[in-house]
This record gives C-alpha cells, structure tokens and sequence, in this order.
C-alpha cells in the first residue's frame, strides 16, 4: 500500500508540474518554467525511487551497466572493415536491383507493344 501512495505522489508531482508549466506560461520566462519542470520531475524520480518498483528499477540498471562493462568493443580497424563491406554491399544491391528494373522495363514494354 506504501509504494502505491509512493507512485501516487511521484505522478501527482510530475503532473502539477506540467499544469504548471502550462498555466503559468504568460507570467514566468520559459527558462524558469522548464527548469522548474526539471526540478519537480527530479522530485518525482526521487520519490518513485523509493517503492518497490523504483527499486528494481535501479537494480536493473545498475546491472545493465554491468553487462555493459563485459561488452567487447571492435577496435577501429574492425569498425572501419566492417563499414566499408556493407557500404560495397549496399553499392552492389543497388546495381543488382538497378539491372533488375531495367530488365523488368524491357520486358513489359517487349509484352505490351511499347519497345521498338
């Protein structure tokens, strides 16, 4: 029952926060509006973090960013390798698919009397 009151009151933050940028749109400056905004949806976060599910949430992430750190990355050379194989395939796809539309051009227009 906590953590339901707990994500009430985050969402009830963020959405005043929103009625608020908007409602006092002719009386503040922009700068102060969005970063007021800023401020109530780093409340929110806060007060959301503090369920159950905010909590998973965070354990979630923290282990993403782990198995990020496992990741293999190519090195430059492997990046550029690869990157100049799929620019050469594209380029051959594209003259593939080029003769393919110029054949199927030639044979409709052979089938329908249009060709010379």
């Amino acid at each position: 029952m906590a953590d339901k009151i707990k994500l009430s009151l985050a969402a009830l933050i963020l959405l005043g926060a929103v009625a608020a940028f908007y409602v006092l749109g002719d009386e503040y400056p922009l700068l102060y509006r969005v970063l007021g905004l800023l401020a109530a949806a780093g409340l929110s976060a806060l007060v959301a973090l503090q369920s159950e599910a905010g909590r998973n949430a965070r354990d979630f992430l923290r282990g993403s960013m782990v198995e990020v750190r496992k990741v293999v990355w190519p090195t430059r050379k492997e990046t550029t390798q690869t990157t100049l194989i799929v620019i050469i395939m594209v380029i051959i796809m594209g003259i593939l698919l080029w003769l393919l539309d110029m054949f199927l051009l030639w044979a409709v227009r052979l089938l329908t009397g249009q060709g010379a």
